[in-house]
């Protein structure tokens, strides 16, 4: 009897704990302190303050750098148990998060073309894109003025006219793609932008009025963006969610429809390797599908089905050294 009825109790407790998350609602009052980003807390990196690890990925030549990398860091706050709907700037577990995961995986994709500017931002709970009407606009809101209000100081406190480069993931693209429409899309900033790299969401070929996908691996002032899963996967949920989206080739960077082994430059695993020529891809509608990467961790790869995660790390040493091409044209173009 006793058994049965604490049962009924941690049952109830857990049927509540899961309706306070679903209806919980979004209350401007009790988001988290709004960042000054004129204070150096305020930014995960600065060109003044990378950690060692995120320099050894970064060129040794800093101060001879000619472009920058603003770079938004995908959703990480994925507990199911935290009731916030946005991570304030000084939770030392997401902060960890972004700079051993985040800025190490992906923003040093371009720490060899650009110093890097990466600020902590109020990011949205993963539940906000779920629960879009039911408070999720508003916490993506509240995010995108934190990258929106970084991207001010930056431009006015470092940028100093220098070229551009826009990198993002995941959230993070859901918030560059409003940044470049606001700041580049048609106005005079557009000049100097170099590339902007936003995978991890769904963008429309015509998004933006002036800036548009780039085909080709030189091409510059445009965007790339791609969503990968494995190989003959889909979204569960919805398999044509990302059909007509834009589907760069994050290998060969034009029209290419597949690559082969040989093509891949190689991709950053969290033991901190590159693996060369560890996949192949083909080109769908709105997807990557990649083939199992060829890497000591194979295994583990195999069963999983969708490589979001992965959208950049898979591809860093082709993005690294696309790069560099594209800086490399840009720079001859306006010298």
């Amino acid at each position: 009897m006793k058994f049965r009825l604490s049962f009924i109790v941690l049952l109830v407790f857990l049927l509540s704990c899961k309706s306070t998350y679903e209806t919980q609602n979004f209350k401007l009052e009790n988001s988290p302190e709004s960042p000054d980003y004129n204070l150096s807390s305020s930014w995960a990196v600065l060109p003044s303050k990378y950690s060692p690890e995120f320099q050894n990925y970064a060129s040794n030549a800093l101060d001879t750098l000619q472009a920058d990398v603003f770079y938004v860091y995908p959703t990480l706050n994925l507990d199911k148990e935290d009731l916030r709907w946005n991570v304030p700037i000084d939770d030392l577990i997401q902060n960890k998060k972004v700079l051993e995961k985040a800025v190490l995986m992906q923003a040093s994709a371009l720490a060899i073309s650009g110093k890097v500017y990466t600020p902590y931002y109020r990011q949205a709970h993963i539940r906000s894109y779920k629960m879009f009407n039911k408070g999720g606009k508003e916490a993506l809101e509240l995010a995108y003025q934190d990258v929106k209000k970084s991207f001010e100081v930056y431009l006015k406190k470092y940028n100093n006219g220098r070229p551009i480069f826009i990198l993002s993931h995941s959230q993070g693209s859901t918030h560059t793609s409003r940044l470049l429409a606001d700041f580049f899309d048609g106005k005079e900033l557009q000049k100097k932008l170099v590339a902007a790299y936003i995978p991890g969401m769904r963008i429309q070929p015509d998004q933006f009025n002036s800036i548009q996908p780039m085909t080709k691996p030189d091409q510059i002032g445009g965007f790339v963006s791609w969503n990968t899963f494995k190989k003959g996967h889909y979204p569960k949920l919805n398999k044509n969610w990302y059909k007509g989206g834009v589907t760069s080739n994050p290998v060969t960077w034009d029209n290419a429809k597949s690559t082969t082994l040989e093509e891949h430059k190689g991709f950053l695993y969290t033991n901190k390797k590159i693996y060369e020529k560890a996949l192949k891809v083909e080109i769908t509608d709105g997807l990557v599908w990649s083939s199992n990467p060829k890497f000591s961790m194979r295994l583990f790869m195999s069963i999983i089905k969708n490589y979001h995660s992965g959208d950049i790390n898979l591809f860093w040493q082709d993005i690294r050294e696309n790069s560099l091409l594209r800086l490399k044209t840009y720079l001859e173009l306006v010298n």
